[in-house]
């Protein structure tokens, strides 16, 4: 169960942070919607988007029969569908790993926690921006949209929450994008449990492991100590460079497991190191929610 008085040491801590926070996920927002589309899918709405020919089973109402008929081809074959663009908002769920293990960092890197919380909020930038409603993946939280949206998701997060490294089983709209962001490292049988109960409501999404270069490389030497942030105890590796390899192998075994998964269930799935910048983890996964 999680401690009430880290929890809110850990919203305290967020909240002073979240102005600046705030400024620099609106940041990365902007730079990666200049160089993006908003998200355009076949709908009922208004707008035109497309001509496709006209397949078996399609409504001979959605026929548009001027294009047709300029395609000078025999009926049937030279019949073209009139599609529209998707104008109905849909809800866009996003939660970010708020256990201990994110707290973790070496050196002068970014803590994963953080980055996790400002490429969610600078998702959630985008999405408002585009029109979409959006909600936190927790108890109680409703779905927002419009100028003020971001705030709201802003003040939500930094409310104490608890440290959970898989989201709760919570009842989402149907057909909803669910965006999950973490570390990832839990027991594979909880995560695949995770996916499918999502996948079966049913929804779309997409997985961003976040992990410290540090957890990707293990750039140590010699006898190290390491100590579990997640109440897991101590264990002491007399020569971390023998075991490199073994890891090596194993945070990659993890991870296509994490992808096999992701693909059987049409989510999509990347890795963002803290390292590298915001803005390239954004831009990779506002493309992916484009093709949901």
């Amino acid at each position: 169960m999680a401690d009430p008085v880290s929890a809110a040491r850990r919203a305290e801590a967020l909240g002073s942070r979240l102005p600046p926070l705030m400024v620099e996920a609106e940041r990365v927002a902007s730079t990666v919607a200049q160089g993006v589309h908003g998200r355009r899918r076949v709908g009922q709405g208004d707008s035109f988007w497309q001509f496709r020919p006209f397949v078996a089973g399609d409504p001979v109402n959605r026929i548009d029969w001027r294009q047709s008929a300029k395609s000078g081809q025999a009926p049937a074959q030279g019949w073209f569908i009139r599609e529209t663009e998707w104008e109905a908002a849909q809800t866009v769920c996003l939660w970010r790993d708020s256990s201990d293990s994110m707290r973790w960092r070496r050196g002068g890197t970014t803590e994963k926690g953080e980055r996790a919380s400002l490429l969610l909020l600078a998702l959630a930038s985008l999405m408002l921006r585009g029109g979409e409603r959006v909600a936190l993946m927790r108890p109680g939280a409703r779905p927002v949209a419009g100028r003020f949206g971001l705030e709201q998701i802003a003040a939500a997060l930094a409310e104490p929450a608890a440290a959970e490294g898989l989201p709760p089983s919570l009842p989402l709209p149907r057909h909803a994008t669910v965006v999950l962001i973490g570390d990832f490292l839990s027991p594979l049988a909880a995560i695949q449990s995770l996916i499918a109960r999502l996948a079966a409501t049913p929804a779309s999404g997409y997985l961003l492991q976040v992990l410290d270069p540090a957890e990707v490389a293990l750039p140590y030497a010699g006898r190290i100590r390491f100590r579990g942030l997640e109440r897991e105890g101590e264990t002491v590796i007399p020569r971390v460079e023998a075991i490199r390899d073994d890891y090596g192998r194993a945070l990659k075994a993890q991870q296509e497991a994490l992808a096999a998964l992701c693909v059987a269930a049409g989510f999509g799935f990347g890795v963002h190191q803290t390292d590298h910048p915001p803005e390239a983890a954004l831009l990779s996964l506002y493309t992916a929610l484009g093709r949901t």
